[in-house]
């Protein structure tokens, strides 16, 4: 399915993540600590910025450089770490899609130098999964945009130098008064209130941020008022095979610690992998992840190859919804098939399981990911609704 190109692309990446990241993922876990030496490390092979165009000093990476990276990162171990490999993403594409050229020129440069860490101040802790209905407010004033409120569960809140924000600047109703902001979090205003304590994918920073007069100029704006969404769907629906590839990554990683504890222990006189029902288990394991995947470079290619966005979309949420199913089910198997031993910390397994379990809940739970399949499914058939 894939170029020579990429394939090499492949091996350098796992070489690197096999260095660098599987050594480290488990203290990563039990410190929670962020190891901030691996941001050069990934930014020096262009991983960090793939994203950014090469007219502006990136690599200009396509999607499928983006989920081979995350995948191989993730089967070294790491889902955690794999949220490093395209860390940009959404935000560079946010910025090409809406941003004026002044912001871009100002901007892009630094993020492909692959030092600079992003993130996105979207969620609110009260709005659920509804963003149209979020409450942090922008104001004008003068030249600048001053905005108040508070963001819940951002994933790289305490370490991001900029910020793609989502407050509301008029009254109109849901998406239509919400706009979208390049903040710099160096800025006062931008104030880190809490470390989450996570259940699994430790070694990220996740936080909840209060917006406490943080202003923000406004040639940061990205887009025009009142259509913050448009600078946030493309990145957001982009974004999604990348996290299915993770998913893939680490249903692998489980996948195959398991079958090797197994082919090396014996219990009542056999291997572990001699009997029907492991075997079964690794059969329903395999092929899973096999489709997984194969749903997963089918969007990147269709990408690639100019697909339309509504097909995009349809594909995106497909493999988000069935690659991260697939990595809870296959971590639990896994698990189940270490035994007493699959659930003590002296296996990475537990932390597999562990880690898996978010993935179908942040970039769109899979809830939300059945609506969006569902609407696309329906559309050519459901041409008028009932009163």
């Amino acid at each position: 399915m894939l170029s020579a190109e990429h394939e090499d692309f492949r091996d350098s990446v796992r070489r690197m993540a096999a260095e660098r990241v599987a050594p480290i993922a488990d203290e990563l876990d039990r410190t929670d600590r962020f190891p901030e030496h691996l941001v050069e490390v990934f930014g020096d092979m262009g991983l960090l910025q793939l994203a950014v165009p090469e007219e502006y000093g990136g690599p200009g990476a396509d999607l499928i450089a983006t989920c081979i990276a995350r995948e191989e990162v993730a089967r070294a171990g790491s889902m955690a770490l794999a949220q490093l490999a395209g860390q940009t993403g959404i935000v560079v594409q946010g910025l090409l899609d809406s941003a004026g050229e002044e912001l871009k020129r100002q901007v892009l440069p630094e993020l492909a130098e692959g030092r600079t860490l992003t993130c996105i101040a979207l969620t609110e802790s009260d709005v659920g999964s509804d963003p149209a209905l979020l409450t942090t407010r922008a104001v004008r004033d003068g030249s600048d945009w001053v905005i108040n409120g508070s963001k819940q569960f951002i994933t790289w809140g305490r370490v991001a130098r900029y910020a793609l924000v989502f407050a509301r600047t008029n009254d109109r109703p849901r998406a239509a008064g919400v706009t979208a902001f390049l903040a710099d979090t160096d800025q006062p205003g931008w104030v880190v209130a809490r470390e989450n304590d996570k259940m699994g994918q430790r070694g990220v920073p996740n936080n909840e941020i209060f917006l406490d007069g943080l202003r923000v100029p406004d040639h940061m704006r990205v887009g025009d008022e009142g259509r913050g969404f448009s600078a946030a769907l493309r990145g957001l629906h982009l974004n999604r095979p990348t996290v299915a590839a993770l998913a893939v990554g680490g249903a692998q990683c489980a996948l195959d610690y398991a079958v090797r504890y197994g082919a090396g222990r014996r219990t009542g006189g056999h291997l572990v992998t001699d009997y029907q029902g492991i075997q079964w288990m690794i059969a329903r394991a395999a092929t899973r992840i096999e489709a997984a995947r194969s749903l997963v470079y089918r969007c990147a290619l269709e990408h690639a190859g100019g697909a339309d966005h509504r097909e995009l979309t349809r594909l995106s949420s497909m493999a988000k919804l069935f690659a991260t199913d697939v990595a809870q089910q296959v971590t639990y198997d896994a698990l189940q098939m270490l035994g007493g031993h699959g659930y003590m910390r002296d296996h990475p397994v537990e932390r597999y399981a562990r880690d898996a379990r978010i993935l179908t809940i942040y970039e769109g739970t899979n809830e939300i990911q059945k609506n969006i399949i569902a609407r696309h499914e329906l559309r050519d058939f459901v041409k008028e609704r009932p009163a």
